[in-house]
């Protein structure tokens, strides 16, 4: 009776052991089951939903690309190399004044009339001046009347300096007689001066050459009232061996014009004739009324070939202005803001750049600020085109740049 229980225990402990390994196996499995069902699910609707994503990002960019704005390109280009630069001058003598008289009187005679030559120092003209020499010889009495008084200072002093010494007059006398010494010998000065100075001019009777030249103008005759005050001119002479050709400058070509360089003049009264010459000098500054520079030259006229006051044109051939960049005309926008193009970034943006117009050639322009010559340009840009607009570009820019 004792036993069977034992054997009871004994018995029912060796069940219990495969029934808990049973129930751990079967929720395994389940498990695996369902992490099998859930990767299957989410594998199906992956396989679902991927399809869809990618057609609607596909959607996406080919409706962002059928949105963009496809544009033309073109990039600036060099215009056409200018020609030497050629331009209206005017020839004047290397020296010319005109002369004047500075005595008053008559013209007694003339010497030499248009066209003379004459050298330096050489006799104009004369002129009467009764007058003048009346004043001179005034000049010339007050002078010695001066020196007169002077002696008589002089011995007078000398003779009071002596009685000094014995005490025969006072030093106030004595002192006085000196300083009425020093006072003649001012008043001799005074009157030598005015002597000299009517010498002058009279000497201005004989009208002279100041230098060697042509005379160019006469405009007195025998017998006419000559007044230094009038400021009229008797003669004008010139100096026309070597020519001054004055010449004023664009202000688009004044940078290639440099002191010492060689130009061509020709005269349209002296077909097929050519005459160098050279600049000398610019005026350093921009005339602001013409916007030019004025230039110098010179030129040899030993021969006397070329007229002085001569109308010519002077052609610079080491000068050739810079050419500008040209445009198609169909590149431009004219808005409020003045004419603008689009230029193209790297990246496809668009910027709306103002650019300032040279001449217009028709189907192109020039475009003289506002561009590189690596700038792609929009051809043909539509009114709604703004800043910052992305765009699509056809065709490589080299392809597609404007010719002339």
């Amino acid at each position: 009776m004792n036993s069977s229980p034992e054997i009871v225990g004994k018995t029912v402990a060796p069940l219990a052991e495969p029934a808990a390994d049973a129930a751990v196996n079967s929720a395994a499995k389940l498990r695996r089951a369902t992490v099998v069902a859930s990767g299957l699910v989410v594998v199906g609707v992956l396989a679902g939903l991927l399809p869809r994503w990618h057609h609607r990002a596909a959607l996406r960019d080919e409706t962002a690309q059928l949105a963009r704005l496809t544009v033309t390109v073109v990039c600036p280009v060099p215009g056409e190399a200018a020609a030497a630069l050629s331009l209206p001058a005017e020839a004047k003598p290397y020296l010319e004044a005109p002369i004047y008289s500075r005595a008053n009187g008559y013209l007694k005679r003339w010497l030499v009339d248009i066209g003379a030559q004459v050298k330096e120092g050489d006799l104009l003209a004369e002129v009467d001046t009764p007058e003048l020499n009346q004043e001179l010889a005034q000049a010339r009495a007050q002078l010695a009347q001066a020196q007169a008084a002077l002696e008589l200072a002089k011995t007078t002093a000398a003779r009071w300096a002596e009685l000094l010494k014995t005490a025969s007059v006072s030093e106030q006398e004595a002192a006085e007689k000196q300083a009425d010494l020093e006072l003649k010998q001012a008043n001799v000065e005074a009157a030598r001066a005015n002597m000299r100075r009517m010498e002058d001019l009279q000497s201005f009777e004989s009208i002279r050459a100041p230098f060697a030249g042509t005379i160019t103008v006469r405009n007195t005759d025998v017998g006419q009232l000559i007044s230094a005050a009038s400021g009229k001119e008797l003669f004008r002479l010139a100096q026309t061996g070597t020519l001054r050709v004055y010449v004023r400058v664009p202000e688009t070509a004044a940078r290639s014009v440099t002191s010492g360089q060689q130009a061509e003049v020709t005269v349209p009264e002296l077909p097929g004739r050519v005459f160098p010459a050279r600049v000398v000098r610019t005026s350093g500054a921009m005339s602001a009324d013409s916007r030019t520079l004025l230039t110098e030259l010179e030129m040899d006229n030993s021969r006397g070939e070329i007229l002085a006051g001569t109308f010519a044109q002077v052609r610079f051939p080491d000068a050739h202005p810079e050419a500008a960049q040209t445009l198609p005309s169909n590149t431009l926008l004219f808005r409020a803001e003045g004419p603008q193009v689009g230029v193209v970034s790297p990246d496809g943006t668009v910027e709306l750049r103002r650019v300032a117009l040279g001449r217009d050639f028709g189907p192109t322009v020039e475009i003289l600020s506002g561009l590189a010559s690596t700038d792609r340009v929009i051809l043909n840009p539509p009114d709604s085109l703004v800043s910052g607009m992305t765009v699509s570009v056809t065709g490589p820019p080299d392809k597609l740049a404007s010719k002339k």
